[in-house]
């Protein structure tokens, strides 16, 4: 991967983490010598293993050190009016106007179905799109919790949903603490409805976040214990149950395994995918755009993604080989799984294996390629090659990577 800010970003990330080149060198396993020359700008590129390495000795995402994707401030200050839009709903101004009852054109029903489409929408990385509705959404929301008494659990169960999908369109903007903020508030509303799943579903969320934010011990500690009680409730009799309780065990693992303990990591995604066969056997629940996603595909899907990350190409080619999705795996978990094929293909030195695969991903989900920083750092890798393999132009064309020099700009907005 070719990137002329690596160094820079890598020099700060390392600073920020108080630790010297040789204790960097230590934690990660890459020589002090090659972090010395890519912070001196001695050298311009580095494999996504050694990246992934570096990242894992600083704490923090592989997209953080590969630096705020181009249309994402990290300051916050430049935030366009629709995000802008979507704060204020999450965080209303100070002694504003308090909700009143909804008119007589509101259904519940239909606010419901909105924040269902809604869901679809982000995971078809249609974010603009998400965040044009989200502040009516949430105001909806709030208006339906003040309504009749009948009415009120029922509303703030939508509350809580609305605010998770505002918690998880801010994680993919890049400003996790606006996230958080909004987790909290729906958790709180989750806890005022009468659904017992919700506060789980919601508690993820808040795990992927600490994730984001190289907390990798609260979310592991979080996600186990919410799944601990998802289970003692005996809510895992049903498949939306199951589905929170499955979800909430991936992400402990994911948490386990970032923190280079793929031991435990490997152990909770064998008990996960015992546990998933039983989800198709199980009395159905509710939409099932609202409740988390578990299944034997979603599962293996996040094995692979465990072996790439843990520098295990080869298994993660085994697991991905001949593997059939069911229906109801969303578009961004197919992304993944194409993603996490080409960088393991990368890793091996497969550039034409990693190109169908990245190929294949451009066919099925276009919007979501251009959305990921890794699949530009995975072609740019591709373009370090001495010889390049067929129908790589066209992908470099296509993320914005200009006549192959490695400094262009992709649209990706994370993972």
């Amino acid at each position: 991967m070719a990137n002329d800010d690596l160094g820079r970003t890598l020099r700060r990330l390392r600073r920020l983490a108080s630790l010297t080149q040789e204790e960097l060198a230590e934690r990660s396993g890459v020589s002090v010598d090659v972090i010395r020359q890519l912070e001196q700008r001695r050298k311009h590129s580095a494999r996504l293993p050694t990246l992934h390495a570096l990242a894992n000795g600083l704490g923090v995402e592989l997209t953080t050190l590969l630096g705020d994707p181009p249309a994402v401030s990290s300051t916050g200050e430049n935030d366009g009016p629709r995000f802008v839009a979507v704060r204020r709903a999450v965080m209303p101004a100070l002694w504003g106007p308090e909700p009143e009852p909804p008119g007589p054109d509101f259904s519940l029903p239909g606010l419901r179905d909105q924040i269902a489409d809604g869901w679809t929408q982000y995971h078809a990385a249609e974010f603009d799109t998400v965040m044009k509705a989200l502040p009516d959404m949430i105001s909806d929301a709030h208006a339906a919790t003040v309504s009749a008494d009948d009415d009120r659990r029922a509303g703030f169960a939508a509350l809580a949903k609305a605010l998770q999908l505002a918690g998880h369109v801010a994680v993919r903007m890049g400003k996790t603490d606006l996230a958080l903020i909004g987790l909290e508030r729906a958790i709180d509303a989750a806890g005022r409805s009468s659904d017992p799943l919700l506060r789980p579903m919601i508690v993820n969320s808040v795990a992927w976040t600490y994730q984001r934010q190289g907390r990798l011990g609260d979310a592991l500690s979080i996600a186990l214990h919410a799944a601990g009680d998802t289970k003692d409730g005996g809510h895992t009799a049903t498949a939306d149950g199951l589905k929170v309780w499955g979800a909430l065990t991936m992400s402990a693992a994911t948490s386990a395994a970032r923190s280079n303990d793929y031991e435990r990591a490997a152990a909770l995604m064998a008990h996960a995918e015992k546990e998933a066969a039983r989800v198709a056997h199980l009395p159905q629940g509710s939409d099932s755009r609202m409740v988390s996603v578990f299944s034997p595909s979603s599962v293996r899907i996040e094995r692979v993604r465990l072996a790439v990350q843990y520098g295990r190409p080869e298994d993660a080619l085994t697991l991905a080989k001949g593997m059939r999705l069911a229906k109801d795996v969303p578009p961004s978990w197919r992304t993944w799984l194409l993603l996490d094929v080409a960088r393991a293909h990368t890793d091996l030195g497969d550039a034409t294996g990693a190109v169908r695969a990245l190929e294949s991903l451009r066919r099925v989900a276009p919007t979501w390629m251009q959305h990921h920083t890794l699949a530009v750092a995975i072609v740019r890798d591709l373009w370090a090659l001495p010889k390049h393999p067929a129908g790589l132009r066209p992908l470099a064309e296509f993320l914005g990577i200009e006549n192959g020099t490695g400094v262009g700009i992709g649209t990706g907005i994370g993972e």
